[in-house]
């Protein structure tokens, strides 16, 4: 077992080497898109596409598209995770790509919007719906509507790994007053953290624990933004709590983000608050009872140099009672570290550390999460992207049973992953 656990820190640590190896040799010119950016989830439309890369034909530039004043994208991602423990089922709390040892379909996705015209100084409205299809689609199903049993089973096998949500269906608004106000009435993803569900949005194929379990996907309600100047942008608005439609309490959420003048360093700080609906079993059977959640996010981000991009993020997460019982309370620290070696090939390392201090949000006992990640970004063509990545986790729980990998046998495990995101 000891000799084990020594190669398997030996070669993640080989692999990370050698990453960060090579990115220190080579010239870099490529920015890097990664992040929280919007309600979209950092999916530029303007991003070139296998059909236009391929062909030269841009079909959002048509005279039938231009008309309509509309915009679609998309793409498709499958991928690989290897697991050298072979466990049976999952990677453990490894969520997105939890299938070990196994090709997955991740995402189909597809989005069509119209923008609002933030320059006028008239009313101007526009639209966003995104639609997800594939293994992903699960985490960010929405109570009351798409995660409901009977919509997926009217349309899919309830048994099937691949589901199909809707994570986005807004109108946005703006209102010509002052410096601008633009209302965003729908759903959409969240505003809290760096790390987003559409996959196009992130460096890692693979996500951090914090976004796994200490964040909310998606969001139903009303958001106002409001740029008080060049630096500092405003959001806020009320939502229906935490990836639900309807019926459900109401919350607050917000942000404030300020940006250098340079553009070279940006914080934001976004926060949720309100009611949770708990059920509680009794003699007399379920009562529900509302108790107060409270979660905030900091996200730094600044670009050591025109090539080394650093991210710095830490959430901590309070609520007052829970299904099982008791309060809980939960927090973390990401690290990331992104390197552009050429116009399309960057490097990247996330470190991290998620404490589940209450043992309700992760598989029920109370441990800290710790994560290194590292992986390339390469793109060999306008509109490909390959994602490869070795990740390293652990937990340090003194458990002899049911551990947090390997179908609770070890307090550890490897996954090479690597997924290839296909715009179109």
């Amino acid at each position: 077992m000891i000799a084990q656990k020594k190669f398997k820190i030996t070669g993640l640590m080989l692999v990370l080497g050698s990453v960060f190896a090579l990115s220190s040799t080579v010239y870099a010119t490529a920015d890097t898109p990664y992040g929280h950016e919007s309600y979209a989830g950092a999916s530029d439309s303007d991003e070139v596409g296998l059909v236009e890369s391929l062909t030269g034909f841009k079909y959002n530039e048509t005279s039938f598209m231009k008309a309509l004043g509309v915009k679609f994208g998309g793409w498709t991602e499958i991928g690989f995770t290897g697991n050298i423990d072979n466990p049976r089922g999952d990677n453990g709390p490894v969520t997105f790509n939890r299938g070990p040892n196994e090709f997955r379909l991740q995402q189909v996705y597809g989005y069509l919007e119209r923008e609002v015209d933030t320059s006028s100084d008239t009313i101007s409205f526009g639209f966003r719906a995104d639609l997800l299809f594939g293994s992903d689609a699960r985490y960010t199903l929405a109570s009351n509507f798409d995660a409901d049993e009977n919509f997926n089973a009217r349309i899919l096998n309830g048994t099937s790994q691949h589901q199909l949500a809707f994570p986005q269906a807004y109108v946005d608004v703006f209102l010509p007053f002052a410096n601008g106000v633009t209302v965003s009435v729908g759903h959409f993803y969240t505003l809290i953290g760096y790390e987003v569900v559409p996959s196009a949005g992130n460096f890692f194929f693979s996500h951090a624990y914090t976004m796994q379990y200490g964040e909310p996907f998606t969001h139903t309600g009303a958001i106002a933004t409001y740029p008080v100047n060049n630096n500092i942008t405003l959001k806020g608005g009320a939502v229906t709590g935490w990836d639900a439609h309807f019926n459900q309490p109401v919350n607050f959420l917000g942000s404030i983000s300020y940006t250098t003048d340079d553009e070279r360093t940006s914080l934001t700080g976004s926060l949720i608050t309100g009611s949770v609906e708990s059920s509680f079993a009794t003699g007399t059977g379920d009562v529900k009872v509302d108790h107060n959640r409270t979660l905030y996010s900091l996200v730094l981000e600044h670009d050591v140099t025109d090539r080394l991009h650093y991210v710095l993020q830490h959430d901590h997460g309070n609520q007052e009672k829970t299904a099982f019982g008791r309060a809980a309370q939960w927090y973390g620290v990401n690290q990331y570290l992104f390197y552009d070696i050429l116009h399309n090939l960057a490097a990247g390392m996330r470190m991290e550390w998620f404490r589940d201090d209450d043992g309700v949000r992760v598989n029920g006992f109370t441990d800290n999460y710790i994560a290194v990640t590292g992986g390339l970004n390469y793109t060999p063509i306008a509109g490909f992207t390959l994602r490869p990545e070795i990740r390293y986790d652990r937990s340090t729980s003194d458990r002899n049973v049911d551990r947090a990998f390997n179908n609770g046998k070890d307090n550890d495990q490897i996954l090479l992953s690597v997924s290839g995101i296909f715009r179109f």
